[in-house]
């Protein structure tokens, strides 16, 4: 019969932890446990059999196969499934790394009960769940790198940041020549100073990191 219930897959190492967040789950009104496995391959293998899970939570370690290698099959099987991890490792070391291989979450197993629950009902909701400590860190680290390129950015000439711009909206060298009414040679010119000024190995990685520039990314 059909449930409201989030359907809640538990993969961990430890019977012991699974039980204990198990019923701490199911404590909840409106979520519940419908499958556990203790390691990667288990996890893949009841997924295979339920496709109903709506989210998975995963500690980062097993002896089998390593978590983030998990949540590629996970995705494979079905990229819309969330995952959530919930580990021992400090958040300051595996957080980042486990969002950038395509976590939803990150929770230590030393917090709460009651931050678990949030994070899984965070998660559930389509957004990212971390603590407020690794929230700030990421955000931190994200500024010190925009700081950081805006002030690369501040050597190029008015000439060389036009170029660049002309570069990220997908333009060529003669188009730019064109447009600016300059030579080729000017313009390669100025590409080669660019690409020096912030620090970019050839003109792949210029175009690459001038798109990303116009767009909003750096």
């Amino acid at each position: 019969m059909p449930t409201s219930k989030a359907q809640v897959m538990l993969v961990d190492g430890h019977a012991m932890m699974r039980q204990s967040i198990a019923i701490l789950v199911n404590l909840e009104s409106d979520m519940e446990v419908c499958a556990e496995a203790k390691d990667g391959r288990e996890a893949i293998a009841a997924l295979n059999q339920n496709r109903h899970v709506d989210i998975v939570l995963l500690a980062v370690t097993f002896r089998t196969i390593s978590g983030f290698e998990i949540i590629k099959d996970i995705q494979s099987l079905n990229p819309a499934l969330p995952v959530l991890f919930v580990s021992m490792n400090d958040e300051e070391i595996y957080a980042e790394r486990a969002l950038q291989s395509g976590a939803r979450g990150y929770v230590m197993k030393q917090e709460s009960g009651e931050m678990l629950i949030s994070a899984i009902r965070e998660v559930l909701n389509g957004n990212i769940f971390l603590s407020k400590k690794m929230y700030a860190k990421l955000l931190n680290k994200i500024t010190i790198k925009r700081i950081d390129t805006e002030q690369l950015i501040n050597t190029l000439t008015p000439s060389e940041f036009e170029v660049m711009n002309l570069i990220g909206q997908g333009y060529s060298s003669q188009e730019i020549a064109k447009l600016l009414e300059r030579s080729i040679k000017t313009i390669e010119t100025h590409r080669f100073n660019i690409r020096t000024k912030l620090n970019l190995k050839d003109s792949t990685d210029l175009i690459r990191y001038a798109t990303r520039w116009v767009n909003g990314q750096q």
